[in-house]
C-alpha cells in the first residue's frame, strides 16, 4: 500500500513536468513564430499594398466604366461586365497594337536568343581572350539608362546617321527609320535585341558551363565535326536553360513599352504602339477601365504564352 501510494505522486509530478516542458516549448515556439512574422511584416505590408492590392483593384476596374471622372464620386461607377473588353477588340488601335506586339515577340525574341547563344557560345570557347572584358562589355546595355540608350540610337537611325551611312557607302539608300512605318519596328527590334540580350547570354553561358566538356569531347573523337556535336550533343543539353530563356523574354517582349516610348511616342501611325504603350495612352486619356482591361489581355497572353512554352519543351523532352 505504501509502494502504490509513493508511486502515484512520482507519476503526477512527472506528467506535471512534461506538461510544463510543453508549456513552455510552446511558449517559445510562439514566440519564434511572432518573431518571425514581426520581421516579415513590413515586406508583406508593402507586397499587399502595392502588390496584391492594385492587381485585384486593376481587376475590378476592367469590368466598370470607371474614368478619371468617377475618382471623388466612386459611388456613380457602374459595373459593366465585360463590356471594355469587346470595345477592346472593336478598337483598331488596340487590334493594331496587339498585331504589333505579337510582331515583336515572334521576330525579337528568336533574334535575341540566336544572338545571345552565339555570344555566350564565343565566350565559352576558350578562344576568346579578356573574356572578363566582354561579358561586362556585352551586359552593359541591361544596365545602362534607357534615356542614354535612346539619345545613342535616335543618332544611329538619323537619315544622315551612322547606319545609313554605312549603307549609302555600299552604293544602299537607307529610310528614315523612326519616321517610316514600314521601318520604325524593324528599328525598335533591332534596338531592344542589342539592349537585352546580356541575360540571355549570362543565363547561357551558365548552362553551357554546366555541361561536361567530356560530353562534347566525346563526340568529336567519335568523328562528330563541330557544328553536329554541337546541334546533337550541346544544344539538347541546353533545353531547360533554353525554356528559362524563352519564358523570361516572353514576359518581357510582351511588355513592349520603354523603347516606343521614348523613340517614337507609339508612332508614326500607330506602327509602334503596342499594348502596354496602349494601356498607357488609355490611362493618361482617363479612361481606367479600358485600360484595365488591356493590361488583363496582356497578362492572359504572358500566362498562356508560358504555358505552351512549357508544354512544347516537356513534350520534347
Amino acid at each position: 500500500m505504501t509502494t502504490t501510494t509513493s508511486v502515484e505522486p512520482a507519476r503526477e509530478r512527472s506528467s506535471t513536468r512534461q506538461r510544463t516542458q510543453r508549456t513552455r516549448g510552446g511558449s517559445r515556439h510562439l514566440r519564434r513564430t511572432l518573431v518571425a512574422w514581426a520581421f516579415c511584416s513590413p515586406f508583406v505590408l508593402l507586397f499587399a499594398t502595392f502588390g496584391i492590392w492594385p492587381v485585384f483593384s486593376s481587376l475590378s476596374m476592367s469590368v466598370t466604366d470607371i474614368t478619371s471622372r468617377d475618382v471623388e464620386t466612386p459611388f456613380s461607377v457602374n459595373f459593366v461586365g465585360l463590356e471594355n473588353y469587346t470595345a477592346l477588340f472593336a478598337d483598331p488601335t488596340f487590334v493594331r497594337a496587339a498585331l504589333n506586339t505579337l510582331y515583336f515577340v515572334a521576330v525579337g525574341i528568336p533574334l535575341t536568343m540566336v544572338f545571345s547563344l552565339a555570344i555566350a557560345v564565343a565566350l565559352n570557347s576558350g578562344i576568346q581572350r579578356a573574356k572578363g572584358f566582354f561579358r561586362v562589355a556585352y551586359f552593359a546595355p541591361v544596365v545602362t539608362s534607357i534615356v542614354a540608350i535612346a539619345v545613342v540610337w535616335r543618332y544611329l537611325y538619323k537619315p544622315d546617321g551612322m547606319i545609313n551611312s554605312v549603307l549609302s557607302a555600299v552604293g544602299i539608300s537607307g529610310p528614315d527609320w523612326l519616321n517610316d512605318p514600314n521601318w520604325s519596328m524593324p528599328a525598335l527590334i533591332l534596338m531592344a535585341v542589342w539592349r537585352h540580350f546580356g541575360i540571355p547570354m549570362v543565363i547561357f553561358l551558365a548552362g553551357l558551363q554546366s555541361i561536361p566538356p567530356e560530353v562534347h569531347e566525346a563526340a568529336v573523337v567519335d568523328g562528330a565535326s563541330r557544328w553536329r556535336a554541337f546541334r546533337s550533343v550541346t544544344l539538347p543539353l541546353l533545353r531547360p536553360t533554353t525554356l528559362v530563356v524563352a519564358v523570361l523574354l516572353s514576359i518581357s517582349y510582351l511588355q513592349f513599352f520603354e523603347e516606343p516610348f521614348v523613340m517614337t511616342s507609339g508612332g508614326p501611325l500607330d506602327s509602334t504602339t503596342s499594348i502596354s504603350y496602349y494601356a498607357y495612352e488609355q490611362f493618361g486619356f482617363g479612361n481606367y477601365g479600358l485600360a484595365s482591361a488591356a493590361s488583363y489581355v496582356l497578362v492572359t497572353a504572358i500566362a498562356l504564352l508560358s504555358f505552351l512554352q512549357f508544354r512544347i519543351f516537356r513534350a520534347k523532352a
